[in-house]
């Protein structure tokens, strides 16, 4: 077993040898640290990465700590490995149901799932060149394998080397929340961090979250052929527009995952050879004996072991570290970017964060996390993207809006490939087409997705979406469809009447 810090890697075959030879190379040697470095970066996820290799190729003099794998959550238990498993769950379900294309079924069963697992390695060990230590160590940055804990303002120590800095940014990003249930430690639980390590498919499986890990993970074993339970103590992505929640809740019951919604499980009994997981409904109490659990509850920032009081760093054990619009800490030498930090965790979301943390570190950059338009995406079946405001937060911000929706089964292309679910939702104030957010749930939503975005961030509003010619037959025609339903609202009365009489003159 290859372990480092928290993660480890249990089966030791030639693709997880070769992910270790890059992220965590064994019998590395850290290097003799500089006098004094423009940047130290603690934390090599997404936003480290990003952080380091921008300020060296500026130029800077740059120090990269890691305690664990290089790339982080999203390389190694996140994007990467969790994509990889879904795109082979999708496959499986349209195996199964090819007789709606007109070909003869399939069906993959349990036997299948090693090899879904090695695809899985294999693919994160040939994504991990982008991130590896060889990489980052021939872009010019030192790199350091081991705890970092500050000892003062400007200066960290790791592997007993002291290492100073004019700047730091603290990018160590979140791990899963582990709710507190009677018997839950005693039960050999899974989390993002250990369930990409199976080599055999549970045959029944309860995840605890309906948020989007829980959702897309409980998707994809069911998919795989797990008998799937799904507790969540509220509806589905509680955080999302409630229409594409109850949409995804019909999908996931009508594909045989067992809802059990405003539900919360109480205590875990582990026997030899199964546990048995006692749940609180509405409805009373049930009992439900499985073969593994997966928690998917919730995210928390890694602020421990960083002796961050001793560099005057304001935090807290739930939001992590304090940092205002420009990213700076309570220490005007130290900010912060990624998931340790911001409310929205997400891979994109921390690349964008490093790039500003750079800027206002080493360039006395005034750039605003205000200021930034960030979509996201659930990647269950049918995807669940969004962007900007939602109806409610509008309503609490008392603005007044109209919302255009169009059904994904009026779009050809979504017909033509059986992906009819879902819709595209898109918000705009009230007697203007400022588009203030858009909720699309939809096959590729999080590709579709961005095109809203991008007119955000523009300032282009609907008016001027209809007017960009959409290739035909695509799905993105919805966004377009919904941009002429804006249009046919400024044909007032009024105005009919003025272009009948002009046509009737004319004849």
């Amino acid at each position: 077993m290859a372990d480092s810090g928290r993660l480890n890697i249990p089966l030791l075959d030639d693709n997880n040898r070769g992910l270790l030879a890059n992220v965590h190379p064994a019998g590395w040697h850290n290097p003799e640290p500089k006098p004094i470095y423009n940047l130290v970066v603690i934390g090599a996820g997404t936003a480290g990465l990003v952080s380091a290799m921008g300020a060296a190729a500026l130029g800077a003099k740059v120090a990269l700590v890691e305690r664990d794998f290089m790339g982080g959550d999203c390389l190694n238990i996140g994007c990467v490995p969790s994509k990889s498993l879904i795109s082979s769950a999708r496959m499986a379900h349209r195996m199964r149901h090819a007789g709606v294309f007109g070909l003869p079924a399939v069906s993959t069963g349990a036997d299948a799932f090693p090899a879904v697992m090695e695809r899985l390695r294999r693919i994160r060990r040939d994504i991990s060149t982008n991130d590896s230590v060889s990489r980052y160590t021939a872009a010019g940055v030192d790199v350091f394998l081991g705890s970092a804990s500050f000892e003062g303002p400007d200066h960290i120590s790791v592997d007993g080397k002291k290492l100073r800095f004019r700047k730091a940014v603290i990018a160590t990003g979140a791990r899963a929340v582990h709710p507190v249930i009677e018997g839950l430690d005693e039960a050999d639980f899974l989390t993002n961090e250990t369930v990409f390590n199976l080599t055999k498919l549970p045959r029944r499986l309860l995840v605890i979250g309906g948020g989007p890990l829980g959702c897309e993970l409980a998707q994809a074993f069911s998919r795989l052929g797990s008998e799937v339970f799904i507790v969540q103590n509220s509806r589905f992505l509680p955080k999302e527009d409630p229409d594409a929640s109850a949409h995804l809740a019909r999908v996931l019951e009508r594909e045989g995952i067992k809802i059990r919604l405003n539900a919360k499980p109480v205590r875990v009994i582990t026997h030899q050879n199964h546990k048995s997981v006692l749940i609180k409904t509405p409805d009373g109490e049930e009992l439900i004996d499985v073969d593994e659990i997966l928690l998917g509850a919730g995210r928390q920032p890694n602020v421990e072991g960083l002796n961050l009081e001793k560099a005057g760093v304001n935090y807290d054990s739930r939001n992590g570290v304090i940092v205002d619009d420009f990213l700076r800490t309570s220490n005007t030498r130290v900010y912060a970017a990624g998931d340790i930090c911001l409310s929205h965790k997400f891979t994109h979301a921390a690349e964008a964060s490093a790039r500003i943390a750079i800027q206002n570190s080493l360039f006395l950059g005034r750039k605003k996390l205000s200021a930034l338009t960030i979509p996201w995406c659930t990647y269950t079946d049918p995807e669940i993207a969004h962007v900007g405001l939602y109806e409610r937060e509008a309503d609490d911000r008392r603005i007044e809006t109209t919302t255009f929706r169009i059904e994904m089964n009026m779009v050809d292309r979504a017909v033509c490939d059986s992906e009819e679910e879902g819709f595209i939702k898109i918000i705009v104030k009230k007697g203007s087409d400022r588009i203030l957010g858009a909720t699309i749930v939809a096959s590729h939503a999080g590709d579709m997705i961005s095109e809203i975005s991008v007119a955000m961030s523009a300032g282009s509003g609907l008016e001027r979406l209809s007017r960009v010619i959409h290739p035909y037959p695509t799905r993105a025609e919805a966004i377009k469809r919904a941009a002429d339903s804006y249009n046919k609202t400024r044909l007032t009365s009024r105005l009919k009447k003025i272009l009948a009489w002009w046509l009737h003159r004319s004849i």
